[in-house]
């Protein structure tokens, strides 16, 4: 059951990511494999000036294993892994950098350090995660939010989570987005909760006129499939039309994402936005492709 398929970066979010060129990046603790792949291969695409920051003898020796000459970029040596964020959101906070990419760090360390008051990285609008998925290097991208970052959001941060969201599907060329509220349901139950924060949203999201389509609930057949949709009598914008879920929690968008990845070969470019410098988490066991789709999304989501 478990896809083979080898995960490709998609062409649209590079040739949209292209536009701003060698963006400066802070990459925390960059001294393992993965990571320093990742950012090569950002490098080679023109996106990004790195940062290194972490133990100089281990990002060197990833470096020459990669054939990859750094010595013209700067690099901050700090041995001490929980430090490094430390650097990079001071590095933030000063301007020195535009992004924050985390390398080989736990993502709760990382993000502590950003949320603090003392480095003024906060926006107008909460924190939250975007999961860009695609499958081919051609496809419509999904949009999965927030499956990484607010565990159980109330309605409130919901709101935040959509603004963002539409934000940064504006940035990748849809002008209008068709949101989905996602539940288990496309009937408001109360013994459902996601269901009535989902019609909730929807009517706040016409109150404020947001530019999108905003519907919900739906569950996610209604929401991605017209068939599906159709054969229940739903007849609304977004339902089989989807082009972003707005998930109920943490554990059902991480959950859809990491299906997607493993049984269908998905590449899950992820990136926190809202607020003052977008921040790439990826996870420690993402493949390359990812980690470079994940920079593009970032470097995308830039003022």
């Amino acid at each position: 059951m478990l896809s083979n398929k080898e995960i490709v970066c998609p062409n649209k979010l590079l040739d949209i990511a292209h536009s701003k060129k060698g963006v400066r990046v802070a990459v925390v603790n960059a001294g393992k494999p993965l990571p320093m792949l990742s950012v090569q291969d950002a490098v080679n695409e023109n996106l990004i000036e790195p940062v290194f920051i972490g133990h100089d003898v281990e990002i060197q020796k990833c470096a020459e294993d990669l054939g990859w000459d750094i010595s013209k970029y700067e690099l901050i040596h700090e041995p001490v892994e929980n430090n490094t964020a430390k650097i990079a959101a001071k590095l933030a906070s000063e301007g020195k950098v535009k992004i924050i990419v985390k390398g080989h760090i736990h993502t709760d360390v990382l993000m502590k350090e950003v949320l603090k008051r003392e480095y003024n990285l906060l926006g107008k609008t909460r924190l939250s995660h975007i999961w860009h998925m695609t499958v081919e290097k051609e496809d419509k991208p999904l949009i999965i939010t927030d499956g990484a970052l607010n565990v159980l959001p109330n309605v409130k941060t919901k709101m935040h989570i959509l603004k963002n969201v539409i934000n940064f599907s504006n940035r990748i060329g849809i002008e209008r987005p068709k949101v989905s509220v996602l539940s288990a349901t496309e009937e408001v139950l109360e013994s459902v909760p996601s269901s009535i924060e989902a019609a909730e949203i929807t009517k706040l999201a016409k109150e404020e006129n947001l530019n999108a389509d905003v519907f919900g609930p739906l569950a996610f057949d209604n929401s991605i499939s017209k068939k599906s949709a159709g054969i229940k009598g739903i007849k609304n914008l977004v339902a089989g039309e989807a082009d972003v879920l707005l998930v109920p929690s943490v554990e059902t968008g991480n959950a859809l994402v990491k299906m997607m990845i493993y049984f269908m070969g998905a590449c899950a470019a992820g990136v926190v936005v809202g607020g003052k410098v977008p921040v790439v988490i990826t996870s420690r066991s993402d493949e390359a492709q990812a980690r470079l789709a994940s920079i593009a999304a970032a470097v995308v989501a830039l003022d």
